[in-house]
């Protein structure tokens, strides 16, 4: 991968009383999640890539470079081909959401040929076209800014926590269109995002940061696995995001198998063929572990594991447990009363039992339990 495949980022300066020290480098493609808790500076350096605010340092897409301190450089930000999605929709309130549209479209600059009418389609704005912005629900508003962005014709999408304003309902509403964004589009994403839920089914690589500092950065699936990184108000949603492999289907109890790192794992039907790849979450709190193998039980899904790691809480009732399952690797989240009565110590052979698995909601539209 070279500078032309990347965006770069090392900023590294005061905004009052906050301290950033960030540097990295993700690839031009795909979805990428800057991670982590309120006051961690997610925020701060996507507004610092828009060029909205200044912090010393240097930034550069591919081979455009947007800011060097060191050289005075500094492209101002209606000059950077980014897309800007917001919290808020902040849509014109004069304007149709026709005219939203049409607004960005005659901003984009001359190389751009984004159809507009393919930009209605991939977002479902056809019935919205003739509304007024006060008239459409919080995520109608989500999805008009998010094509008003895309008919601005970046090279860069910026998302700034774009589902937080919204109840539960409405986020399923508008996670499909998001989804679907890098494969239609092609356009690389840059999500901010504390929500852990958002970060496994949306995201392909994970920058973490806490206190200004990139704690982590990589593919989903490996940041995924250090339970260091899951904060204690997201604690309830740790675990991991694994990739397993479609073996079987069971058509007499609506069942699909899977190859998890030699052993099967059994999800609700998914309509896949033998063979597809599929990315699967597990979470902490939905995996329970026993000495022997359990007999007459409703759990379907038992893996043989092997305990890596036991990190126990003394300020908390809770103990992170993370396993071994062949070459992949789950977390279980117990009492630290079951790890003593248990007896738990690293590298004892054990077996886990996953009560429930999320599926890549990019491959099939479904969650389910395997109970």
């Amino acid at each position: 991968m070279t500078t032309r495949d990347t965006l770069a980022v090392s900023l590294a300066g005061r905004l009052g009383a906050f301290k950033l020290d960030a540097a990295f480098e993700i690839p031009l493609f795909g979805v990428t999640a800057l991670f982590g808790p309120s006051g961690s500076g997610k925020t701060t350096i996507l507004r610092a890539i828009a060029g909205l605010v200044r912090v010393d340092g240097r930034l550069s897409l591919g081979a455009e470079c947007w800011q060097d301190d060191a050289r005075r450089h500094f492209v101002k930000p209606h000059k950077r081909p980014v897309g800007y999605v917001f919290q808020e929709a902040s849509l014109f309130p004069h304007l149709s959401v026709r005219g939203n549209l049409r607004f960005a479209a005659k901003r984009a600059p001359p190389t751009h040929h984004e159809a507009f009418d393919d930009i209605v389609r991939l977002l479902g704005l056809a019935p919205l076209l003739d509304r007024a912005p006060a008239a459409l629900s919080g995520g109608e508003r989500q999805r008009v800014a998010v094509g008003r962005a895309l008919l601005s014709g970046p090279r860069l999408l910026l998302m700034d926590e774009p589902l937080s304003a919204l109840d539960r309902a409405t986020k399923q509403e508008i996670l499909p269109y998001l989804e679907r964004l890098p494969a239609e589009r092609g356009i690389p994403i840059l999500y901010v995002t504390h929500d852990v839920a958002e970060v496994a089914r949306l995201a392909d690589r994970v920058v973490a940061l806490s206190h200004g500092k990139i704690a982590a950065n990589g593919p989903v699936e490996e940041v995924f696995e250090d339970f260091d990184l899951h904060l204690e108000q997201e604690r309830a949603e740790a675990g991991v995001v694994l990739v397993a492999r479609v073996v079987a289907t069971d058509a007499a109890y609506k069942m699909t198998r899977l190859d998890l790192a030699g052993q099967t794992l059994s999800i609700p039907f998914s309509g896949l063929p033998d063979g597809r790849e599929v990315r699967v979450r597990i979470r902490a709190r939905d995996v329970s572990l026993a000495l022997s193998r359990p007999e007459g039980i409703s759990v379907r899904n038992v893996l043989a594991a092997t305990v890596l790691r036991i990190a126990e809480d003394p300020d908390t009732p809770f103990a992170d447990i993370q396993l071994a399952v062949g070459s992949a690797r789950l977390q279980a989240q117990l009492t630290r009363e079951a790890v003593a009565d248990l007896q738990l110590q690293e590298g004892m052979e054990v077996f886990a039992l996953v009560k429930s698995v999320s599926f890549d909601q990019r491959t099939f539209a479904q969650t389910g339990s395997s109970d």
